[in-house]
C-alpha cells in the first residue's frame, strides 16, 4: 500500500483499521489522496494570494481566507461546486456496488487509489516499484500540505 513509510510503517495507533476490509481501507486512502492534492494546491496558493493579486486591478488588500469575498467571484461558486460534482461523479465508478455485498464506501480492489487514468504530461512511471515510490511521496507531501494549510489558516484567522 503506497504511503506506508519509515519510521512508522502502517501507522494506525488507535487500531481503527483492525476490523476493516481492504476495500474500505482503499476508500480512506483515496480520500486521503484527494484531500492531500487539494491541500497541496491550497498550501501553494494561500501565501501567494496574500501578496499577489493580478486580477480585479490588484486592489484587494485583505487576508487570503476572505479575499474571494472582495471579488465578483463569490457569485461564481455555484459553478465551482457543479464542476467539482462533475469530477466526483467519475469516482463513483471506482466503488463496489453496495448491492453486491451490502457494504457501502468500498473501492474495487482493481482500482489504484488516486489513479484516474489521466496523465497528460506522462509523469506516471510504468515500473510498479517506481510508481509505488512516487505515490508514497505524493501521499506524504499531501499529509504535510494538510498540516501546513491548517496551520496557515489558523494563523491567519487569529
Amino acid at each position: 500500500l503506497p504511503g506506508v513509510s519509515a519510521p512508522f510503517g502502517f501507522f494506525d495507533p488507535l487500531g481503527l483499521t483492525n476490523d476493516m476490509s481492504e476495500a474500505r481501507i482503499l476508500y480512506f486512502r483515496e480520500a486521503e489522496i484527494k484531500h492531500g492534492r487539494v491541500a497541496m494546491l491550497a498550501a501553494f496558493g494561500f501565501p501567494i494570494a496574500e501578496q499577489f493579486h493580478p486580477l480585479f486591478g490588484g486592489q484587494i488588500d485583505v487576508p487570503s481566507y476572505i479575499a474571494y469575498q472582495q471579488t465578483p467571484l463569490q457569485t461564481f461558486w455555484p459553478l465551482v461546486v457543479l464542476y467539482i460534482g462533475v469530477i466526483e461523479i467519475f469516482s463513483v465508478f471506482t466503488f463496489i456496488s453496495p448491492f453486491e455485498n451490502g457494504e457501502y464506501w468500498q473501492l474495487k480492489p482493481t482500482h489504484k487509489s488516486g489513479d484516474f487514468d489521466w496523465d497528460p504530461l506522462d509523469f506516471k512511471p510504468t515500473n510498479p516499484t517506481e510508481y509505488k515510490e512516487m505515490a508514497t511521496k505524493e501521499i506524504n507531501n499531501g499529509r504535510l500540505a494538510m498540516i501546513a494549510i491548517a496551520g496557515g489558516c489558523s494563523r491567519t484567522c487569529n
